[in-house]
């Protein structure tokens, strides 16, 4: 789950009233942190193990927060990410498929797929994202997807394998023609953290920053070993998003078979919406 702060503000700014610039000299240098090769090496990428970020299919992540326009009051914001039991090739590795729905003041403005799949040395990488924004429930368009080797598109890091404070930022993802080049760096680890679903010791946090867009602030990501992603909380910028987990359940099969079958209704609207994304392979079930 990442959240676009481009998009946030315009949604807050419509709720309240009713990068590409190549990088210079002196962006900072950023690597990705353990990967085994520039682009990752994947033997087993559906074995989706990782520590920090585990992703087991049927499994969904409710969070409740805020988001916040400065000047303006807050919104109640929540974010549904759930490990649907499909695969897809995206950038020839087979990919999990997540289906991440983002609620503002009880309205769906967001419904993405986000596509992640593990390297060899069990970082989790983000090999793309096709996000589809709607208003008073009627689809707005999908100006921000991206993909793999598309359009000049790089895959990237979202949580690294073996975290460590003191260890150079890592490429989160880079997608030139959507103006978005995230950058990650751990900041802390074996932090205790309480969210409303519980409190996790052995916590790492992650700070996130858009270096094309200093306006979008920081966004300090904690994860919890064996759970994954369990608090967000925001520094600066223009939009500020707080999310906390508030409940992790495994689906049943009725609910598991509605979110396959609305991932598979993106995945459809997908090939229509965007030329980038007709270079994927279909999205089908992980038999």
């Amino acid at each position: 789950m990442r959240a676009d702060l481009r998009l946030l503000v315009a949604v807050v700014v419509v709720c309240a009233g009713g990068l590409v610039l190549a990088p210079t000299a002196a962006a900072a240098p950023v690597v990705a942190a353990g990967s085994t090769a520039a682009t990752g090496k994947f033997p087993d990428p559906l074995n989706t193990n990782a520590r920090y970020f585990p992703l087991t299919p049927g499994q969904q992540f409710v969070y409740e927060g805020t988001l916040r326009q400065e000047g303006s009051p807050p919104i109640q914001h929540r974010v549904v990410f759930t490990v649907t039991d499909l695969v897809k090739t995206v950038g020839g590795v087979s990919s999990r498929v997540i289906l991440d729905q983002d609620y503002n003041d009880g309205e769906l403005v967001e419904a993405e797929l986000t596509f992640f799949a593990q390297d060899g040395r069990a970082n989790v990488w983000t090999r793309g994202e096709y996000p589809e924004e709607y208003e008073n429930g009627k689809f707005t368009g999908a100006p921000n997807v991206w993909i793999t080797g598309q359009s000049g598109a790089k895959a990237g890091i979202l949580v690294p394998g073996s975290p460590r404070t003191g260890t150079p930022p890592f490429v989160q993802g880079k997608a030139p023609a959507i103006e978005f080049y995230d950058v990650g760096k751990v900041v802390a680890t074996g932090r205790h953290v309480c969210v409303p679903k519980g409190c996790y010791d052995g916590v790492v946090k992650v700070s996130e920053t858009a270096p094309l867009a200093p306006e979008d602030g920081t966004q300090l990501k904690y994860y919890a070993p064996r759970v994954g992603l369990i608090k967000v909380t925001a520094q600066g910028g223009q939009a500020q998003e707080t999310l906390a987990l508030t409940s992790l359940r495994h689906l049943g099969q009725k609910a598991m078979s509605a979110a396959r079958a609305a991932a598979l209704r993106l995945d459809t609207r997908g090939y229509a919406n965007s030329k980038d994304y007709r270079h994927t392979g279909k999205a089908h079930r992980d038999d």
